[in-house]
């Protein structure tokens, strides 16, 4: 993998390996399709923020999953009342620990169990809490592989390398799963460097892959702060040619320490005056600042009419953009530059909900 991180799905095992990789609410058909390019992977099901399917095939952990997990077990989601979690347990005691360890084994994950951390989430009002939920299983698993639990109430950090469960109660069942990798998917190697308002690299990843990169392609991000769209276009299709403006002297230092070694172009301009010719870019990949966590500067202080006009000048006739918005009032002025949106979709991200969209020239 270009950024270093361990294999995961699909697997290099005899039979199918049962998966989850979840993500950002919004990207779950994006995700599924990124999945369906791997060899020989099947789709099972796609539901809110998660895609569940199978493989046989090697590859690396999906880019536009935040997480990926394997399938410990389901049963019907227990009771709201706090004798109802004696249910859970039966759902650890069942699990198929030694086949677990065997497929975490294969699609690249670290050997054995250090110890057992759980994490879990709930819908619906219940007589118990999430640290409940996962003291419910948590020890029985530990038990079962000889090793430490390390409960998380009162805020306590589980220690790395502690295999992290997941359990999920959506008020049809109750799901166990086993994170594949020793981290979270969304977590790039390369991102050592950060400023505010920086993208979270999966949704990153989505928009490289709406751009539908081709080799030779110049691609331009008018405001790129840490870099992260960019590298992952990099990382999506490495023969394009890619160049990133920003304002902001430490946005430029982060882009320039994220992409170290890489083949990326980092220049001081504003967005709404870049130093590019009409028609001279293919693609355009952007996350504007628009106030809601990074003020805009220079010319975007004047609005997005004047930004959307830009980025129609650098577009070639048959050029596409795709940008993350706040809303759906700040794509409007794009129609009037002969910008026409051709996928759009509302984005669930740390409790903001910003719409995800390509535009293509008319």
């Amino acid at each position: 993998m270009r950024d270093g991180r361990s294999a995961v799905p699909g697997c290099d095992v005899g039979e199918d390996v049962r998966l989850v990789a979840r993500c950002v609410h919004g990207l779950e058909s994006v995700l599924g399709a990124e999945i369906l390019r791997c060899d020989g992977a099947v789709v099972d099901r796609v539901g809110h923020r998660e895609v569940g399917y199978r493989t046989r095939g090697g590859g690396a952990a999906p880019r536009t999953a935040d997480d990926v997990f394997l399938f410990a077990g389901r049963r019907p989601d227990v009771g709201p009342a706090r004798a109802d979690l004696a249910g859970l347990a039966a759902l650890a005691r069942t699990a198929g620990l030694d086949r677990l360890l065997r497929d975490r084994r294969a699609c690249g994950g670290p050997p054995g169990l250090d110890g057992v951390a759980v994490s879990a989430s709930y819908l619906g009002r219940r007589a118990y809490n999430r640290y409940d939920i996962e003291d419910a299983v948590g020890p029985v698993l530990a038990a079962r592989a000889g090793v430490p639990y390390h409960a998380r109430r009162g805020g306590a950090v589980p220690p790395s390398g502690a295999a992290e469960w997941r359990l999920t109660l959506d008020g049809a069942h109750a799901t166990l799963l086993l994170r594949v990798a020793d981290r979270p998917a969304h977590r790039r190697a390369y991102k050592t460097a950060s400023v505010p308002g920086t993208l979270h690299p999966p949704v990153a990843a989505a928009m490289a892959r709406l751009t539908r990169l081709g080799p030779g392609q110049r691609v331009v991000d008018p405001c790129c702060g840490a870099g992260t769209p960019l590298i992952e276009a990099w990382q999506l299709s490495p023969g394009v040619t890619l160049t990133g403006f920003d304002l902001d002297p430490a946005a430029l230092r982060a882009a320039r320490r994220n992409a170290a070694g890489l083949p990326i172009r980092f220049r001081r301009a504003d967005a709404g005056a870049l130093p590019v010719p009409d028609a001279g870019a293919d693609r355009v990949l952007c996350n504007p600042p628009w106030g809601a966590r990074v003020p805009p500067r220079g010319r975007l202080t004047r609005g997005a009419e004047g930004w959307w006009r830009e980025i129609a000048r650098v577009l070639t006739p048959d050029g596409t953009a795709v940008v993350l918005l706040p809303d759906a009032h700040a794509l409007s002025p794009a129609l009037e530059y002969g910008l026409v949106p051709s996928y759009v979709r509302q984005l669930s991200i740390a409790g903001r909900h910003p719409l995800l969209a390509r535009l293509d020239r008319r």
